[in-house]
């Protein structure tokens, strides 16, 4: 965006250097990022008057010209009367014409800043000598139109400045629009002011025309009857639209509007185009013109405007002349059923404004800026207006830049108002209030304000304070859409009497360190255990693609779905953490890492979880693991996973306990993994469950491209937790003795699981008062066999004796007793 010191100085005066503005400006309100002295452009180019306009002899063309410059111009070649001869190929060049002219030595400013400068000089034409060159706007840098020269259109003595007579002598601010993103208001040269007015310690009134609806009267008993209508509330606050007759589609502004559109990038056009374009450069409220004849046409001459979403097989040719299909976001303006423009970006071609329009049908409106930013994208338009309307402008800007429109469309384009104004208005709201006391602010900022200075300083800004039970009422005026709670006014305080000015002092409080809570200490010990048994630490993103949820397993109505992603592969909440290892396993693999462990602690969002009381998505924190071999490893990837497990487990004092899954429970969690060769986890001490461990299903191996000997576990971090709280202190002295090992090997029946064995020989244990682990050594099955061999080792300690032989066997006898009556084994 450019804004013009000049047309800024229409509203508020400025007593800065263009410097210290600019320095001011970047640190209160927004970035700058160059200012241009256009009045350097203009160096020399002074305004002349044909006083003679003669055919140049064999020539079609040219013409001969003497130029009246009340003789400012130095070191130049005059004849008789004082006059300046200038050869001319002009259509429009005559006699009694005021033009701007180069005189030798002057850079041409279109080329002015460039690789290439062009200095004019004096050289012979045909034979005639010709003085620098009567200049187009084109050759001015002011518009594209090379038709003929410019004419200047107010009476000034020859000899003036250009520059003077169009207040080119001007700065041009090039400013950073990412930074006012939330602010609709500044985006117009009046919004604009009344910030650098505030900054520099002024108080600001906005302009008459634009502080609120005006009035207006008129006999409209002759006018069509119009209807307008918002059919869904949600895309538009209000609609306006009125009629004007005998247009003149083909007047053109006055120059100096002109020059001020061109200064700042809009290329004038027409009257009534330029009219709209101005208010929107001013006000920050753009408007739109459709032909009014060619808008009742299509809808066999009557109007009736409905703003609707675009519906499947909309199709519409824009100014641009493309055709576009119309999406269910896009925001239509239809007469009837046929959509005539795409609100808020471009209007249609159908309706366009042209040298033959006589009746136009004005609009002033604001949109959805959602809606908008979505229709920008995908249609590829960013044009001042929609670039206006995606920061959200406020419905009671419509009506004042509206009634402005019909005022200057009279002036410059002779309309007259033919009907009274015609809306919809189903977005109307009450002033924003915002209560707060001067304690509080001061306590935010650091600052020692008193309640008149607080007061003062949004006063300049126009909004309305007052004091209700001891408390400052700050009363947001209509164009400050971007004001909602206590924080918005502290920062605007803080930021009009400049941050840089607030002493920066130290914290009036202790300093003393924050001890991390019990969770993020355990964190840090899974994260280091983890480490130990060789893994390796990875962070993955929290949102996912669709695709990713159906290749492990998981439904992707559990996720939350993401309405506008910033990309179609973070489209939804992700419910575990093992779809997000599991990518990143072929990716290692290919990278020529042919054996290795990856683990996550981070959270998920499975929308099981439900919603939390502030209506966003519960968070669960996990901890998942997955290890990948290419080599020819031997045994099964789940034991190795299940010794990390185990292994994490000691370490965090937890002696896990692990559970067949009878059938699949086809939940988030669990649908990566094979049941059949998966187990639940848990506790044995607190009996607390934790979470999951196995090997993964083939179609999910298949899916991530996983090497065969691949498994992995995700348990709860917050279970693990619970689990450590639970326990008691099991420190117990090392014994001074000796230890004693005995091998026992169980047939059991294919049936039987490990786990099973194990529990009874725990069973047996827990009635000596003897310390004991247990190893597993083998299990054996012999193909096709009914039975499997299970051997186990079991040490043996006391903390009060040598153990005698007889202590041993009297153990493993009730050992094996416990284990044949639990599980039907049979001592091998």
């Amino acid at each position: 965006m450019i804004i013009s010191t000049n047309w800024l100085k229409e509203y508020t005066d400025i007593s800065l250097s263009i410097d210290e503005l600019a320095t001011r400006i970047g640190a209160r309100l927004v970035e700058i990022e160059e200012v241009v002295d256009l009045g350097a452009k203009y160096s020399g180019v002074v305004v002349a008057r044909v006083v003679e306009a003669k055919p140049l002899e064999g020539s079609d063309h040219l013409n001969v010209t003497k130029l009246d410059d009340g003789g400012v111009v130095q070191d130049i070649e005059r004849d008789e009367n004082g006059y300046v001869q200038v050869v001319c190929g002009a259509p429009n060049v005559r006699e009694g014409l005021l033009v701007a002219w180069l005189p030798p030595k002057t850079i041409v400013p279109e080329t002015y800043g460039s690789d290439d400068q062009f200095i004019l000089d004096a050289r012979k034409l045909r034979g005639v000598m010709s003085n620098g060159m009567i200049a187009s706007a084109r050759e001015l840098d002011l518009f594209d139109e090379h038709d003929g020269i410019l004419e200047i259109d107010v009476e000034v003595k020859p000899g003036t400045p250009f520059a003077d007579v169009y207040e080119l002598n001007d700065y041009l601010l090039d400013i950073e629009n990412k930074s006012l993103t939330h602010r609709p208001d500044a985006f117009g040269v009046v919004g604009f002011a009344r910030e650098i007015a505030a900054i520099q310690g002024n108080a600001f009134t906005t302009p008459q025309w634009l502080a609120g609806d005006s009035s207006y009267a008129g006999d409209f008993n002759d006018a069509p009857e119009m209807k307008v209508t918002i059919d869904n509330p949600e895309v538009s606050q209000r609609y306006q639209g009125v009629l004007l007759r005998n247009v003149n589609g083909g007047a053109k502004s006055p120059l100096a509007v002109q020059t001020y559109l061109a200064r700042v990038g809009v290329r004038p056009i027409s009257a009534v185009v330029d009219v709209t374009n101005y208010l929107m450069l001013a006000s920050g409220q753009p408007l739109h013109a459709f032909d009014y004849d060619k808008l009742a046409a299509v809808n066999d001459g009557k109007i009736d405007i409905h703003v609707r979403g675009g519906r499947k097989g909309d199709t519409l040719k824009l100014l641009d002349g493309r055709t576009i299909e119309l999406d269910e976001s896009d925001i239509v303006i239809a007469n009837g059923e046929t959509p005539v423009a795409l609100a808020g970006a471009m209007g249609g071609a159908d309706t366009e404004i042209d040298d033959s329009t006589t009746n136009i049908f004005l609009e002033s409106a604001t949109f959805n800026l959602y809606n908008l930013r979505a229709t920008q994208m995908r249609h590829g338009i960013f044009s001042e207006a929609i670039t206006r309307f995606t920061k959200g402008q406020p419905a009671e800007l419509t009506a004042p830049v509206l009634i402005q429109a019909i005022e200057l469309m009279g002036k410059h384009a002779n309309a007259t108002l033919a009907s009274a104004i015609v809306e919809s208005y189903p977005g109307k709201a009450d002033p924003v209030k915002v209560s707060i006391s001067i304690e509080r602010i001061n306590a935010v900022l650091g600052t020692e304000l008193t309640a008149d200075e607080a007061a003062e300083t949004m006063r300049r800004v126009e909004f309305d304070v007052t004091n209700e039970d001891g408390a400052m009422v700050f009363t947001a005026p209509y164009w400050r859409s971007d004001i909602h709670i206590a924080e918005d006014i502290i920062e605007e305080i803080g930021r009009l009497n400049g941050f840089d000015s607030i002493t920066p002092t130290l914290p009036k409080r202790d300093f003393t360190a924050v001890r991390p809570s019990k969770f993020d200490i355990v964190r840090a010990d899974i994260r280091r255990a983890l480490v130990r048994a060789g893994a390796n630490e990875v962070l993955t993103y929290s949102f996912v693609h669709g695709d990713l949820l159906e290749k492990a397993g998981q439904n992707a109505d559990g996720s939350y779905r993401i309405t506008n992603s910033i990309s179609p592969d973070l489209q939804y909440y992700r419910q575990t953490l093992t779809p997000s290892l599991l990518s990143a396993v072929h990716g290692n693999v290919r990278q020529g890492f042919d054996s290795f462990a990856l683990f996550e602690i981070n959270k998920v969002h499975p929308k099981q979880h439900g919603l939390t009381d502030e209506g966003v998505p519960g968070e669960i924190d996990m901890v998942a693991l997955t290890l990948a071999s290419k080599n020819n490893e031997s045994g099964a990837a789940y034991y190795k996973a299940k010794k990390m497990l185990a292994y994490l487990g000691e370490s965090l004092g937890l002696d896990l306990m692990y559970s067949p899954i009878d059938a699949d429970p086809n939940y988030p969690v669990t649908a990566p993994f094979e049941y059949r060769r998966a187990a639940m986890v848990t506790d044995r001490k607190t009996d607390t469950f934790i979470g999951i461990v196995g090997e993964y299903k083939k179609s999910v191996a298949r899916s991530f491209k996983l090497p065969e000997y691949s498994a992995g576990f995700e348990i709860g971090s917050v279970p693990l937790l619970e689990a450590i709280q639970k326990l008691t202190s099991a420190y117990k002295p090392l014994s001074k003795y000796p230890s004693s090992e005995r091998d026992m090997c169980f047939q059991v029946s294919n049936d039987i699981h490990y786990q099973q064995v194990v529990d009874a020989v725990r069973g047996a244990l827990a009635k000596t008062d003897l310390a004991s682990e247990i190893t597993p050594i083998d299990i054996y099955q012999a193909e096709g066999a009914a039975t499997k061999n299970v051997t186990i080792r079991i040490k043996l300690t006391a903390n009060d004796r040598t153990l005698k032989s007889e202590d041993v066997t009297s153990v493993t006898d009730e050992i094996a007793a416990t284990v044949v009556a639990a599980v039907g084994a049979k001592v091998v």
